[in-house]
Parts: structure tokens; C-alpha cells; sequence
């Protein structure tokens, strides 16, 4: 599998695409980003998001109608993608296709697994594509997603926590902002993250 990366917008939100048996998926395509992408694809076949806060989803309607593409959002945060309180001037974006919970899509033969870890908001999930693990703000290196926005729930966060510390295998971990990681790495620092909430 091909990976490639690039930081968008004040933020510094990475944009994924990951290349697998020929397909490209788009994963959080955040603040002008569709230019890049449009560049890098040459079999795009889905729009991925990890969750929807705004710079993680600000190209989502461009690259839907440029590409012909599918959106997949977890079902939690599509509010969050026609209202930004943050960002009133979000272009709005509407998922062809809700994700709910932990779930798993076979596109012509490439699994593609949403495992969903709400706390940083409602439908924050993780995306596994062969042995990548896109976590959004989920988890990053030597850190967690805030807890303290809207619709941020801490208790969620925890519990979050807890069973991503069971998971028995490893994957580098693509984090929505900064360097990549493994999930054994993070889960040595996962007891410390569960007592700070």
C-alpha cells in the first residue's frame, strides 16, 4: 500500500490518500485540499472521514462532485458537517453513506474497517486499511483528541481508551495532525491518558 500525506489549512490537518490493489481513497480532506487530491489519484473510489470537525471535512462537497465520489461519515458527527459553529462558512457537505458504530465496507475486495472511539466528539472512529490505521484526532503521537469541545465527552474518551488498549495486533498509526505512530507504541501510554481525564 502507497500513503500519501499532506498537512492542510491553519491546522495542519493531514490529508491521506492511500493506494491499495489501484484504489485510492481520500481520507479527511480538510481546508483546499481537492487540488492536491485531484493531483495524486488516478483511481479515486471513496471519501473517507474519521470524523466530522471542520478541518478534516472542508473539501468533502468539492471533491464528491469533482471525483463522482461516495462520502463515508460516521453517523454521529454529519451534523457537524452542515453546521460549524466554529466555522460558519463551512461549505456543507451530506455523506452518501452513514457509518454506524464498528463497521466494515468490502470495496471489490480491500476492507476498509471503521472501528468507532467517540470522546473527542460523537463519532470519532479510526479507519484500517491493510496495516494502516488513519486515527484522525482519536490519537496521535504521545497524545489523545481534546475532550474539552462541544459534544466532547471525556467518560466517552476513557472508555475509548480502555478498548483500544486490547487490541492485539499492531498497525502504524496516521494521525489528523503531526507523525505517524504505531498502536503498540501508544498503547504504553494509555493508562497514563485514562488518569488525566
Amino acid at each position: 500500500m502507497q500513503i500519501k500525506v499532506q498537512p492542510m489549512g491553519p491546522y495542519q490537518t493531514n490529508c491521506y490518500i492511500a493506494t491499495i490493489d489501484g484504489k485510492d481513497f481520500i481520507i479527511d480532506p480538510g481546508m483546499n485540499a481537492t487540488q492536491w487530491v485531484k493531483n495524486n489519484v488516478t483511481n479515486p473510489v471513496a471519501i473517507l472521514n474519521t470524523h466530522g470537525h471542520f478541518d478534516h471535512v472542508w473539501s468533502n462537497t468539492e471533491l464528491q462532485e469533482d471525483l463522482g465520489l461516495l462520502l463515508y461519515t460516521p453517523k454521529g458527527d454529519i451534523p457537524f458537517l452542515q453546521d460549524s459553529s466554529w466555522m460558519p462558512d463551512l461549505p456543507p457537505s451530506f455523506p452518501d453513506v452513514e457509518i454506524i458504530g464498528d463497521t466494515e465496507l468490502d470495496f471489490d475486495g480491500v476492507k476498509v474497517k471503521f472501528r468507532h472511539f467517540p470522546g473527542h466528539c460523537p463519532g470519532c472512529s479510526t479507519i484500517e486499511i491493510g496495516d494502516a490505521m488513519f486515527s484522525g484526532d482519536f490519537i496521535f503521537e504521545q497524545s489523545i483528541g481534546r475532550t474539552d469541545f462541544p459534544m466532547s465527552n471525556p467518560a466517552d474518551m476513557k472508555d475509548s481508551l480502555e478498548r483500544f488498549k486490547l487490541l492485539d495486533y499492531d498497525k502504524t498509526i496516521y494521525p489528523g495532525h503531526g507523525n505517524t505512530t504505531t498502536i503498540k507504541q501508544e498503547q504504553k501510554n494509555t493508562d497514563y491518558w485514562i488518569k488525566t481525564l
